[in-house]
């Protein structure tokens, strides 16, 4: 556990995330246990991933006795009642691990408990985002409209054109303190309040690109972070859970409600698991603009950490 006097200018909550996707006064009621365990993304870095690594790292005897969107609750989801869900994870007796797609400055900081910050190149998070949302089903339009409509603001769906959603995105933003990111948040904006942190101990980031290419070995410093010792024999079966392919065929385990806030349910929501989709899609005008956005928000240092993780020379200052 952090010890608090040793590290000045902790992190402070300054910003609320309240729109159609997020709450983020839901952690004002959070009551932290020592060991819980914070996973973080912007959106579309692989969340769902993590959450199943955490999960398979804890009850380390597969399958799990729940399915992962079960036992690891999204506390800040619009779409959930707040009061079920702290019920919920009150209820929990194993070793909590909780979803979040706040910046660190729009949440409380809790010294006891262990994040984890997943990260992955904004043009591969744009790439998926499309998909997620131009195939949202048309239930979950309605209801982010009918959230939004007393405000005089909307959603819409996505037109067959990724440029005309790349448009909307790169240059528009939902919160006035970000800059791009629309009809969600900033994924660059959203790093840059964590990467700020990155020194101190409870905070592990870790990228998707890595996980990629090392899944086995990412898996064992992330159980070496989180003080779980690795149960050998139950090992070889943990790391095959986690493989793509293993969880799109096991996907009902991972993917709420069998998918059905999108058009082609898990198999749309668990859709490549791959990077590199952009090359060929965004054209050289996009990805100037992309360059833009990313250099208003992040210090080069971090955007070569958000482009190739972990496996570039700056593996050693953010672990």
């Amino acid at each position: 556990m952090l010890i608090p006097e040793l590290y000045p200018n902790l992190p402070k909550k300054e910003y609320i995330y309240n729109n159609h996707v997020l709450n983020s006064s839901a952690w004002d009621h959070y009551k932290p246990r020592v060991g819980d365990v914070i996973i973080v993304t912007a959106l579309k870095a692989g969340t769902t991933w993590m959450q199943g690594i955490v999960g398979n790292l804890i009850f380390q005897n597969p399958p799990m006795p729940a399915p992962v969107w079960k036992l690891s609750l999204w506390l800040d989801r619009r779409l959930s009642s707040v009061e079920e869900t702290l019920q919920l994870l009150e209820a929990q007796t194993h070793r909590r691990f909780i979803k979040t797609h706040l910046p660190m400055n729009a949440l409380p900081y809790f010294p006891e408990v262990q994040y984890i910050y997943v990260g992955r190149d904004g043009r591969d998070v744009f790439m998926s985002l499309w998909n997620h949302h131009y195939h949202l089903a048309p239930e979950v339009m309605e209801y982010y409209n009918a959230f939004l409509a007393p405000r005089n603001q909307s959603v819409s769906p996505c037109t067959e054109d990724i440029h005309e959603f790349f448009a909307q995105w790169i240059e528009k933003s939902w919160f006035p303190w970000e800059n791009e990111g629309f009809p969600y948040w900033s994924p660059f904006y959203h790093l840059h309040t964590w990467w700020s942190y990155r020194h101190l101990p409870n905070i592990l980031f870790v990228h998707f690109n890595d996980l990629l290419s090392d899944l086995e070995g990412e898996m064992r410093r992330i159980a070496d972070y989180l003080k779980i010792p690795s149960n050998e024999a139950f090992w070889p079966e943990l790391v095959a859970n986690l493989v793509f392919e293993s969880m799109k065929a096991n996907a009902d385990a991972f993917v709420p409600n069998r998918g059905r806030s999108w058009k082609g349910g898990v198999q749309r929501f668990l859709n490549k698991g791959t990077n590199g989709r952009w090359q060929g899609v965004l054209t050289e005008e996009e990805l100037r603009q992309y360059e833009a956005a990313v250099n208003r928000q992040l210090t080069p240092e971090s955007k070569r950490w958000l482009e190739l993780g972990a496996g570039s020379s700056l593996a050693h200052s953010i672990q």
